[in-house]
């Protein structure tokens, strides 16, 4: 399907050589004020042709906006993006017509329909993720006014290179991780900002890995070859209460909206398979009472999830992705008809999707949290009606004074 969502619904269009690319949003409230330049910021992010860790194919993709806003504020109706496809050149391709590209979505796509898209992939092409980025970037825009919320998402390995996020020690039994993760990660999550992210082209925060990973890219590149990595990305000041247990859990709907990112292989949230090292009574987080009365939590190995709902702590988590499948090294594989041959692909692509990744992650963690949000406040604002029940035991209802602390709706 191309439409996410249940109140907050994304439904992208278009092909890798087609005319545009694009997505209609249906649900965003209204009178949110919202330009181009709020969606553009991160299509040029995400945009080909950024340094030359990426593809050199040269697309401006400008958004332009076709309805749902006038004078600069969202009506509540349907809003359409349109993004012109302006550097085409399906003639790159025609060793597709006898080859299905290795590990890459030909075959399957002409097994499942019985036809194709002629060239570049067609819905299987990261050209499909425009119309992801721009719909995130208005979810985004409204979680930040309403909740102060922020999405930061960094590359944290490429290849064998990984940001210092693992504590490799291990206690005096030498069978349990000391911790699942580093202090100094720790940090980094609490800290990281899109601007720090975006002073290096391989989109690392930290400037010494950066530099090892750019080399690796470029190694790739210059071998005809690809190479993988992964992307975190953390969530700050998100509500607690955001979920929908049990089969539409918060981190189940990030795992679906991540897993649906093109040459992603894996998600883990939180201490992630790391945390399974470690013994549980290091594991369980505490309550603790915050400053301004709250109650939260003394670490955060759950990544801000607990039961499947959001618990008002950062949420955290790590996206892999696999090597780019289209690479120009010659590769011997088998046509269409099984006759054996040898492929070596033309066509502009990246060495590494890593660094352009961020901000699709961004986008699809922003339209998860929209949604879940609105479903979320459509349940308060529906138990709101109701006259107030008093005859419950305390033990089914939030104490009085966390609710006077703001953190309960």
């Amino acid at each position: 399907m191309s439409t996410y969502g249940t109140l907050f619904r994304v439904t992208t269009y278009g092909e890798s050589h087609c005319a545009s690319v694009g997505a209609i949003i249906d649900g965003c409230p209204p009178g949110l004020q919202l330009s181009a330049e709020d969606i553009q910021i991160q299509l040029n992010r995400r945009r080909p042709g950024q340094s030359d860790l990426t593809t050199p194919r040269n697309e401006k993709d400008a958004v332009q906006l076709q309805s749902g806003i006038e004078q600069g504020v969202t009506l509540g109706t349907p809003i359409g993006l349109f993004i012109r496809n302006e550097d085409q050149r399906p003639h790159d391709y025609s060793e597709t017509d006898l080859y299905p590209r290795p590990s890459h979505a030909d075959y399957t796509y002409l097994e499942k329909y019985g036809i194709k898209a002629s060239s570049g992939g067609g819905r299987s092409s990261a050209r499909e993720t425009i119309g992801r980025v721009a719909a995130g970037a208005i979810a985004e825009k409204y979680l930040r006014l309403a909740h102060r919320v922020e999405i930061v998402a960094f590359v944290s390995s490429v290849g064998k290179i990984h940001l210092p996020t693992t504590v490799e020690s291990t206690n005096e039994e030498g069978d349990e991780a000391a911790e699942p993760l580093s202090q100094e990660f720790r940090n980094l999550l609490s800290t990281v900002t899109r601007s720090t992210v975006d002073q290096h082209p391989t989109r690392c925060p930290h400037p010494e890995t950066a530099e090892r990973m750019k080399q690796r890219i470029i190694r790739a590149k210059d071998a005809s070859d690809s190479i993988g990595g992964t992307v975190t990305c953390v969530v700050r000041n998100l509500p607690p209460g955001l979920g929908e247990p049990v089969f539409d859990k918060l981190e189940a709907l990030l795992a679906h909206a991540m897993l649906s990112i093109p040459a992603t292989k894996g998600f883990e949230i939180g201490s992630g398979f790391r945390g399974t090292e470690v013994p549980g009574s290091q594991h369980n987080d505490a309550f603790v009472q915050r400053e301004d009365g709250s109650l939260g939590t003394q670490t955060n190995w759950s990544g801000g999830i607990q039961g499947g709902i959001s618990n008002g702590e950062d949420v955290y988590f790590r996206v892999a992705f696999k090597p780019p499948a289209t690479i120009s090294k010659a590769q011997t594989t088998a046509k269409y008809d099984g006759e054996s041959g040898t492929l070596a692909a033309r066509g502009r692509h990246d060495p590494c999707v890593v660094p352009r990744a961020v901000p699709i992650v961004e986008a699809m963690t922003a339209i998860v949290l929209m949604d879940a949000l609105l479903v979320q406040k459509s349940r308060a604002a529906a138990a709101s009606l109701l006259p107030p029940i008093t005859t419950l035991p305390p033990t089914m209802v939030m104490p009085q004074k966390a609710r006077e602390s703001g953190r309960v709706e």
